[in-house]
């Protein structure tokens, strides 16, 4: 079982194959298919996406839980499913810049919106990144009618770098 990483509201844990229905459920939602830029996928392909995600070396993806949600106290290895709100995500694909990954967080549940969980979510991953694969920028593509992200990642003091008419994505860079 992987690492899992713990704030002072959130628990980070890897995405595991019980998460995945639920994520499914999410990932249904047109509104956040529109604001994540994805499509919507089967069971099935929902699925096969979870493990190629935990496959890959060069992905490095949490399910965030909300500790306010979390039944009973946390055990490390399993899901708590009913505690999870969203995840987090680092794509560490640019083979020109191997300190350099992209960055996503999706808070899904509503009800864990403006709680301060996507923020603490990221800055977890951001370090996490930095201490375990020497990553020192961060990139961030964020829909422009994404305001939540857009605010997050503007505090968070990521700079806009380019705005991408075709994809209508707005991508942003930190390095800390």
């Amino acid at each position: 079982m992987g690492v899992s990483l713990e704030g002072q509201k959130v628990i980070m844990v890897p995405y595991m194959e019980a998460h995945v229905p639920k994520y499914h459920v999410w990932m249904q939602d047109p509104a956040l298919l529109q604001a994540t830029g994805s499509e919507p996928l089967s069971l099935q392909q929902e699925y096969d996406m979870q493990l190629s995600w935990n496959q890959d070396p060069l992905k490095k993806t949490f399910i965030v839980l909300d500790k306010e949600l979390i039944e009973g106290r946390f055990v490390h290895g399993d899901p708590h499913a009913e505690a999870m709100v969203g995840d987090v995500n680092i794509y560490m694909n640019d083979l020109d810049d191997p300190q350099l990954a992209e960055i996503e967080i999706m808070i899904a549940e509503r009800k864990s919106h403006g709680k301060g969980l996507g923020k603490e979510s990221v800055l977890t991953m951001m370090a996490y990144a930095v201490q375990n694969f020497g990553i020192h920028v961060f990139r961030a593509k964020i829909g422009e009618s994404n305001g939540p992200s857009l605010s997050l990642f503007r505090k968070l003091v990521f700079l806009s770098l380019s705005y991408i008419v075709l994809y209508i994505f707005q991508s942003c860079m930190h390095t800390p």
